[in-house]
């Protein structure tokens, strides 16, 4: 959005500073602003010459010798090829040894015989519009080498505002003035055009159908057309806009194209209300109907293409075929030309949903259409109708047929939000008082309308379609105030009485562990095909997931596959996430997870040592920290899965004290995978995260007496589970069993056939005193003889 700070300070005399100091406070307080462009960027040198001879080159048909006052004591000759040039016209002059904005210096030369000594300029060569098919003639009363700066009033600064979606009311300059001004809305006002004539009519309303001039205006579809105002003007003449008005358009990068048409874009950049004017002879009835297309209905538009409509396009109609794609672009057939006499303006309201819809199927993308997607002001109709009225008048000349209509079905009503006081400050960590919050406010159009207690009751303007909430409110007044008012340090804290989320700390640690062990979280789709789900989609975005996924480690291996078609044979990744199981009930059933797929080497290829790949060992040390974690208290075992849909081996399963599966992990099957032969193993696993069997924390203090280690070597059936028998040995050990672990695991022929050898280390440590060789020894004799007669398990060399 291109803003002209001149513009913004004929609005609003009190904005102050430089183009720069104005950029700035609208970035900090609104929109950022991209871009400071100085218009007379290299026009330095440039000034206005006046063509007083034209003759033909006697030497090429394309090009004319024109003699020119530069403003010099010696009129000057120019060869040009430009297709007109005007005798007794100005034109923009810059001459041999000076530089165009473009860093082209211009030199003496010699064109098929005749000599130049300079070069008239078209808009494009000087940097200020896009015409490079002719030279510039400017229009008014200027004197030969007066300086072009001047002339064209480019001593200005343009802003190139980057306006967020959320605040369309920035699209016009006094919407930018209002932010700027230190009064805000107070600040602006309207000034006269040169030599200004008023518009004096009256506007009448009307719910379904209005009149203005002999024509008809009739909404048939009040959803797509919530607001339509129409006035006639006869008798104008269509010719080139006076040059403050072109300059004022040039300043903003907008090409003059003809006084009308100049007009209704002058007000679209001032108060951010497109606007378009139809040649009244035109329209038959004559008559203005805002409808739906008609499938199938063609429209040739302004850019001469014939488009076509279908029925969810709204368009503007006569009594016979469209003339316009309302808010996007007008039609050719009613376009305003040199030889139009009579207006008809518009000044609408669209829908942003129907107008987005129409500028998107027709791949147009107008000025008009870009406000209006965006929302505009419903309730500033009727000042930019004045205001376009006025200027038409006073550039064109012409009056108003008799009154305007504004055709208003269902008015919009007032919206109104409440701002709490106490919320200010909690939100802003700043104590506001009632007045600061006032003063915040009322600059920016926001009435207070009532005040009690604290608690305002607030009126939203209507160009404010992003408000409508406290919080909305709040940053309103935080960006009157100024950010950078706010104090620096931080201001003292206090917990909050709320209990934090039972799955946030649960999340962090498991978290922690998988990232710790080299995994990456990955964040795939709930949405699944129907072989991967068991709850269908009412309303799915695509044919394929139409389903909720069942699990989590299947939409994971996908994830494998897809690090396999690009080379990647490391890969290790984990998710947390919702699965879904059909009910009996109206919902499904939900379940939280942690799911797991890793392949490839357990480290990273270094020289020191061999690579290797994960296996059933590293599976079993995952799952059992995953465990610990989000399924306190359950154990891991060895169990063949049933029904696997990944056909998983070397299973473990995650079991609860009551015996509830509740996790399970093991081998990907390879027929259930697309592997390349490089590939290693898949593992997987996929657990439901339990927090509330987490186990209070519970801190006890260093211990300060010694403890007592023995090692104990077994004889152990192959068939008998480490667990099993780490299970018997807490049974049978004393409360001051500290610790248990296995330190060595022997399997050969100085065993018998079918058994192994694991020895264990057993820690024993009393809180309130030193521990006898003879109570450890005792408790040993207990273990062991429960070991013995429990598992059948004897001590080795015994």
């Amino acid at each position: 959005m291109n803003i002209s700070c001149s513009w913004l300070k004929e609005l609003a005399p009190t904005i102050e500073g430089s183009a720069e100091a104005m950029a700035e406070r609208l970035t900090y307080t609104a929109v950022p602003v991209d871009e400071v462009i100085w218009l007379g960027e290299g026009l330095d040198e440039l000034v206005v010459a006046r063509v007083d001879r034209v003759r033909k080159h006697p030497n090429a048909d394309r090009l004319v010798v024109c003699q020119v006052d530069a403003g010099r004591a010696e009129p000057v000759q120019v060869v040009t090829g430009a297709p007109v040039v005007v005798e007794g016209g100005y034109y923009p002059f810059v001459g041999a040894g000076q530089t165009l904005p473009n860093g082209q210096q211009i030199k003496k030369s010699k064109l098929r015989g005749e000599p130049s000594e300079g070069m008239l300029c078209s808009e494009r060569e000087l940097g200020i519009g896009r015409d490079a098919a002719g030279i510039m003639q400017l229009h008014g009363d200027f004197t030969p080498g007066q300086p072009l700066l001047e002339a064209l009033r480019l001593d200005d600064h343009r802003l190139d505002v980057d306006v967020t979606a959320n605040r369309p009311d920035l699209l016009g300059h006094w919407g930018v003035a209002r932010e700027l001004a230190p009064g805000g809305e107070s600040d602006l006002d309207l000034p006269d055009f040169p030599d200004h004539k008023r518009a004096d009519y009256v506007t009448e309303t009307a719910t379904e159908q209005g009149q203005t001039g002999g024509v008809a205006v009739r909404i048939e579809d009040p959803d797509g057309c919530p607001r339509y105002m129409g006035a006639v003007i006869r008798g104008i003449t269509v010719a080139p806009s006076p040059a403050w008005l072109a300059d004022r358009l040039r300043a903003i990068g907008q090409q003059p194209i003809n006084n009308v048409v100049d007009a209704t874009n002058y007000v679209l950049h001032e108060l951010n209300q497109p606007l378009h004017a139809f040649d009244l002879s035109t329209l038959e009835g004559p008559a203005v109907v805002v409808r739906r297309a008609k499938a199938g209905e063609v429209l040739k538009t302004l850019d001469g293409v014939e488009r076509k409509l279908d029925g969810e396009m709204l368009v503007i109609a006569d009594d016979k075929v469209s003339t316009a794609m309302a808010g996007v672009m007008g039609g050719e057939a009613t376009e305003v030309t040199d030889d139009t006499r009579d207006l008809f303006i518009e000044c609408a309201y669209f829908n942003p949903k129907r107008v987005r819809v129409a500028a998107k199927g027709l791949g147009l993308d107008t000025d008009a259409s870009y406000r209006f997607q965006r929302g505009i002001d419903p309730e500033g109709l009727p000042r930019a109708m004045q205001r376009v009225l006025d200027l038409i008048l006073t550039v064109a000349g012409g009056s108003v047929d008799g009154n305007a209509t504004d055709v208003y079905p269902l008015p919009a009503e007032a919206r109104v939000a409440t701002l709490r006081q106490q919320r200010v400050g909690h939100l802003l960590g700043v104590e506001l008082d009632a007045a600061t919050i006032r003063g915040c406010l009322d600059p920016l159009g926001f009435e207070v309308l009532e005040e009690e207690n604290g608690v305002f009751k607030v009126g939203i303007p209507s160009w404010r379609p992003d408000v409508d909430r406290e919080v909305d409110l709040i940053e309103e007044v935080a960006r009157r105030h100024g950010y950078d008012k706010f104090p620096e340090e931080i201001r003292q804290a206090r917990p909050s009485t709320l209990h934090e989320d039972e799955y946030v700390d649960v999340f962090h640690r498991l978290r922690e562990t998988m990232v710790g062990r080299g995994f990456f979280e990955a964040k795939s789709s709930s949405f699944a095909p129907s072989g991967e789900g068991e709850v269908r989609l009412l309303n799915p975005l695509s044919e394929r997931e139409d389903h909720l996924r069942k699990d989590l480690l299947t939409g994971l291996t996908h994830r494998i596959e897809y690090n396999f078609t690009h080379g990647q044979r490391d890969v290790r990744l984990f998710e947390l996430g919702t699965a879904f199981e059909a009910s009996t009930g109206p919902l499904p059933n939900e379940y939280i997870r942690i799911s797991a797929a890793w392949t490839g080497r357990r480290r990273n290829a270094h020289w020191s040592e061999e690579d290797a790949d994960w296996d059933a060992w590293d599976l079993k040390s995952i799952v059992s920290a995953v465990a610990a974690i989000a399924t306190p208290g359950a154990e891991v075992l060895p169990r063949e899965l049933e029904g696997s849909s990944l056909g998983l081996t070397n299973a473990l399963a995650v079991v609860t004290r009551d015996g509830q599966t509740v996790g399970w992990a093991g081998l990907v099957s390879s027929d259930r995978l697309e592997t390349p032969r490089w590939a290693g193993p898949v593992w997987g696993l996929e657990m439901e995260v339990w927090p509330l069997l987490r186990p209070p924390v519970v801190y006890e203090a260093i211990p300060t007496y010694p403890a007592v280690e023995r090692d104990i070597a077994l004889i152990v059936r192959n068939s008998t589970l480490a667990a099993e028998i780490g299970a018997v040995i807490g049974e049978s050990a004393p409360e001051y069993l500290e610790d248990l672990s296995v330190f060595d695991v022997y399997e050969g022929d100085k065993v018998p056939e079918g058994t192994r050898s694991i020895a264990w280390r057993l820690r024993f440590r009393s809180p309130d005193r030193t521990l006898t060789d003879e109570e450890v020894d005792s408790a040993m004799k207990r273990i062991t003889s429960a070991l013995e007669d429990k598992l059948d398990v004897r001590i080795r060399g015994a």
